[in-house]
């Protein structure tokens, strides 16, 4: 929109007016960050006489100094300020510090794309002139005040992206002047006004993504001008009003995600003029009326999970500018319109989970314009590639879970943009051709569940981007090439249930990234290549109903992160190499059915592992209810014992040195004034290291502690990062030399608890140094640092996806399970928070920051002296000084939110127990998650929405009524929803843990 200033005839003289300098002085002058804001520098008072003489007509001439000189402001011909524009400026602070009575003239004011916050104070009706209104993209806050109601000259009104609550005043409908209506993305709730059906003026009403409810008012049929209508992302329920086929003008309509009921009215047919129509995840009922096949502009059209029936009306073969079309999961049936891309524009094709029968129309096959085409999961029937040409733009095609029949062609490798193919669950024949193989962009191959026969082409190997490729279910025969090991970037590699046969290939090993290995039921022969045990990131493996011999590989130990092993039903023999007791991920094991003996591993997976698991070996023992205990020779007692004897030998003199060397430390301390010579003595001791030399190596290294290796300070000590002289690089967390028992205390604590524990989540302890002049440990370096520092960086945040948020959660629950559980006597560490969290590399969890930990002896009393963090701490400690393992379980539940949350979770933790939930809109499982990533995905939203329920239960007011860590841990392993987060209450979860 132009503003135009229309208060004087050009020939008028220029003239002053007080009091608007000074009033965006102040204004300037209490922003937040007004000293660093190279846009406002410009602004300066001068002096009262700011004239510079007259022109040529004998008229006063401004000073060119004068605030309608100054950057963002334009004033009118009377030297009145009519126009702000202060948009995109990095400014920071309020308004109430803006008196808006000394801008009587001012018709445009835009303060967009800033980190403005606040109220939008009641004095802003004094605006009275207003025509233009800009504050979006800021961080306001509050109701919308009912004095905007009064400014009303207003034409546009723009408050998008904050963080506005409460209803919009009923008063809105005073605005009748009013052409653009933006609140999109704030937190507004209640009803639509019915009022707002007297701005006659509205082209566009956008309040998309709040909390409105109730139903669509039919008064928003009379806004006759209306082009853009967006209502979507709301809780809107109710029927569709008929009255909207009023709004001949209207070019956009988004109702989506919504709790809409009813069937579409027939009325959405007089839309001539539309060419966008979203009506997607509603509950909207019955057929598609046929009056829409009258929309003949429409470009966009979205049906998607509805529950709508019946046949796709025969009118919409007559879109000739249709480019998206979305129809999927709703209970449609009957044959796809034959004319679906009539207009060669169609990108976008989906309407999977519905009940469409036939063979796809010729139109599909000859339309070079697809990108996207999604059909599973319908009884879709006809020739695989008749019903396909060739496709040159094409980026994602499922098919899956048809009746496609006949074989692949040599075109499907001409498809080069191709990243997703998946025709599982058809009737596909034929072999798999090497052509294949030229499809070079595919990200997932999916042909499980058909009829292929012959070999894997080694031509797939040339696929490098491949993640997924799922060929199970086959007829598949001959050997798996060895060019499949190429797949660098492969996570899941299904081939069971096929008639493969020969090794195993040693080539998979180089298969890093590989998470998902089934080979089951084949004819594998041979042994498990020891390669298998490269394979450090697998979780799931499956190598059952083979003919493998031999002994297992004592490499596959190494498998820290594997969570399922299959091996049943082969020829496999000797016993199960000791170094699966380190494998304390698994959780499902089954190596039944093969020629095994010997003791099981003292794993849960093994220990707690079902008769069926186990059965039809040569012969286990071990810690198992189904089978023996394990036979002890006399000589091997002897050995235990003598064993025994020495660890107890070796714990005792290590802690009497620990003991000793801070009662030397203390003495030291005490006489550290004496005027005499005194001889420094150190110990160190580290794992696998010379312990002097490498206490000498640090210091040298660190340059003696100097601060630029800092990288962190704590409340004990300071940490540093050390590269030593073999390439490894280490953190070394030294103590602070303030005398105080606490910090000798920290490290005597962190020695000792370290030293005995043994997890893949909790941080390594290398070694450890005291010493006269300072005490340091020596850790495992973490590159990617704490998880609060990832947090609170918008960039590293965005690289944490909900996958790797779930799986730190998921770690920080195992280790903390094992503290409480499997160590003896159990450790509490006291302090867990997202500080202490540290991530490697590969966003794996690891727990740090021993030095307020304690072991726990249930049967003494355990009292103690306030440890921890605020606002992670559990509330009992503001009452009571005892600890138990229930605190942990609460901060646990605490950094959990905060990981989903992308933020700590603040005064809701206290709120959630006690403020009733139901005053106000109902808080969806969405609106909490960290709004920096996209919503997860439908198969991660399952993850994200237990993490959350188990969350909630750890943060239980009453200590007894949370779950311990052993539950939480085996919970997360399991799904417990698959209900939409856009449908999913928040409440709803709080009520699951106090059921």
């Amino acid at each position: 929109m132009r503003i135009k200033d229309t208060s004087l005839p050009e020939n008028v003289a220029i003239v002053g007016k007080g009091g608007e300098a000074e009033a965006l002085v102040k204004w300037k002058n209490s922003l937040d960050n007004q000293t660093n804001s190279l846009i406002l520098s410009s602004w300066k008072l001068l002096p009262q006489n700011s004239w510079s003489g007259t022109n040529s007509s004998g008229n006063l001439k401004r000073s060119k100094k004068g605030p309608c000189q100054w950057v963002g402001i334009c004033c009118n011909k009377l030297g009145n300020v009519f126009y702000i524009n202060l948009g995109g400026h990095n400014l920071k602070g309020t308004l109430q510090n803006f008196d808006f009575s000394y801008f009587p003239n001012l018709k445009c004011l835009v303060l967009s794309n800033n980190s403005l916050y606040g109220t939008i104070p009641p004095t802003i009706s004094n605006l009275s002139t207003l025509v233009y209104l800009d504050l979006s993209n800021n961080h306001f806050y509050g109701n919308i005040p009912y004095e905007i109601c009064l400014l009303t000259s207003l034409c546009v009104f723009y408050v998008d992206l904050n963080y506005f609550n409460g209803s919009i005043p009923h008063e809105i409908g005073k605005l009748e002047y009013v052409e653009e209506f933006f609140v999109k993305r704030n937190n507004l709730w209640g009803s639509i006004p019915t009022s707002i059906g007297n701005m006659s003026k509205l082209t566009a009403l956008v309040l998309s993504e709040n909390k409105f409810s109730g139903s669509i008012p039919c008064e928003v049929g009379q806004l006759r001008s209306l082009k853009r209508l967006y209502l979507d992302e709301n809780q809107l329920s109710g029927s569709i009003p008929t009255s909207i086929g009023n709004l001949s003008n209207l070019t956009n309509l988004n109702l989506g995600e919504n709790k809409l009921s009813g069937f579409i009215p027939r009325e959405i047919g007089q839309l001539k003029s539309i060419t966008t129509l979203s009506l997607y995840q509603n509950n909207l009922a019955g057929s598609i009326p046929p009056s829409i096949g009258n929309l003949i502009s429409l470009v966009y059209l979205n049906l998607a999970y509805n529950n709508l029936t019946g046949f796709i009306p025969i009118g919409m073969n007559n879109f000739s500018d249709l480019e998206f079309f979305q129809l999927d999961e709703n209970f449609l049936s009957g044959n796809i319109p034959e004319n679906i891309c009539l207009g060669q524009r169609l990108t976008w094709f989906s309407a999977s989970h519905n009940f469409f029968t036939g063979p796809l129309p010729i139109s599909v096959r000859n339309c070079t314009t697809l990108v996207t085409i999604s059909l599973e999961k319908n009884q879709l029937t006809g020739n695989i590639s008749d019903g396909f040409g060739i496709h040159p733009n094409l980026d994602y095609m499922d098919l899956s879970d048809n009746k496609f029949f006949g074989e692949l062609t040599g075109n499907w490798g001409e498809v080069r943009k191709l990243t997703k193919l998946n025709i599982s669950n058809n009737i596909i024949s034929g072999k798999l051709l090497p052509e294949l193989g030229n499809a070079t962009q595919l990200h997932i191959l999916d042909l499980s569940s058909n009829l292929l026969i012959g070999n894997i082409p080694k031509e797939l190997g040339r696929i490098r981007p491949l993640f997924i490729l799922k060929l199970k279910n086959n007829m598949l025969s001959g050997n798996v090439p060895a060019e499949i090991g190429m797949l660098s970037d492969l996570q899941q590699l299904d081939l069971a249930a096929n008639k493969l046969n020969g090794p195993i290939p040693i080539d998979f090993g180089q298969c890093s990234k590989l998470l998902y290995l089934n080979l089951r039921d084949n004819n594998f022969s041979g042994t498990i290549p020891f390669h298998i045990g490269k394979l450090h990131a697998l979780e799931n493996l499956d190598f059952s109903q083979n003919v493998l011999i031999g002994e297992l590989p004592v490499e596959l130990g190494n498998l820290h992160m594997l969570e399922t092993f299959n091996l049943s039903h082969n020829k496999l023999s000797g016993s199960i190499p000791f170094t699966f007791k380190d494998m304390i991920s698994l959780t499902s094991v089954d190596v039944s059915y093969n020629l095994l003996e010997g003791p099981l591993p003292n794993v849960k997976a093994f220990t707690e592992a079902p008769r069926a698991a186990l059965e039809n070996n040569k012969g286990f023992c071990g810690n198992n209810t189904s089978l023996k205990l394990c036979s002890v020779p006399r000589q091997d007692v002897k050995k235990v014992i003598v064993l025994i004897i020495i660890s107890i030998l070796g714990t005792l003199i290590i802690l009497f040195l620990i003991v000793g060397i801070i009662l030397i430390r203390q003495k030291m301390q005490r006489n550290k004034d004496e005027p005499r010579e005194t001889h420094t003595r150190a110990f160190f001791a580290a794992l696998s290291h010379d312990g002097r030399t490498v206490h000498q190596e640090i210091v040298e290294a660190t340059e003696n502690f100097d601060s630029k290796y800092c990288i962190a300070v704590g409340g004990y000590g300071s940490i540093y990062k050390t590269l030593l002289s073999t390439g490894q690089v280490v953190a070394v967390k030294k103590f602070h030399r303030n005398g105080e028992l606490a910090s000798e205390e920290a490290f005597t604590s962190e020695v000792t608890l370290l030293t005995r524990v043994r997890h893949r989540n909790i941080i390594k302890l290398h070694g450890f140094c005291s010493h006269i002049r300072h005490s340091f440990l020596v850790y495992e370096f973490m590159e990617r640092g704490s998880l609060v520092h990832i947090l609170c960086d918008d960039v590293k945040a965005k690289e944490f996806e909900w996958t790797k948020r779930v799986n730190v959660v998921k770690g920080l629950a195992n280790a903390t399970s094992y503290m409480h559980h499997e160590c003896f006597p159990p450790i509490v560490h006291r302090d867990i928070s997202s500080k202490n969290v540290l991530l490697d590399a590969e966003y794996e969890t690891h727990i740090s920051d021993f030095g307020s930990a304690r072991a726990f002896d249930p049967y003494s009393s355990n009292w103690t002296p306030f440890a921890g963090t605020i606002g992670y701490s559990a509330p009992e400690l503001a009452y009571t000084m005892k600890i138990n393992e229930k605190s942990d379980v609460y901060s646990f539940g605490v950094v959990a939110l905060e990981v989903i949350m992308g933020k700590h979770p603040g005064d809701m933790v206290l709120s959630l127990f006690t403020s009733p939930l139901a005053e106000g809109p109902e808080i969806l499982l969405k609106e909490v998650l960290d709004q920096r990533l996209l919503p997860p995905r439908r198969q991660t939203t399952d993850q994200v929405t237990t993490v959350v329920e188990q969350a909630l239960a750890c943060l239980h007011p009453i200590p007894q009524s949370r779950p311990t860590m052993k539950q939480v841990s085996e919970k997360l392993s399991s799904l417990s929803f698959s209900k939409p987060l856009h449908m999913l209450p928040f409440k709803q979860l709080i009520d699951l843990t106090t059921a």
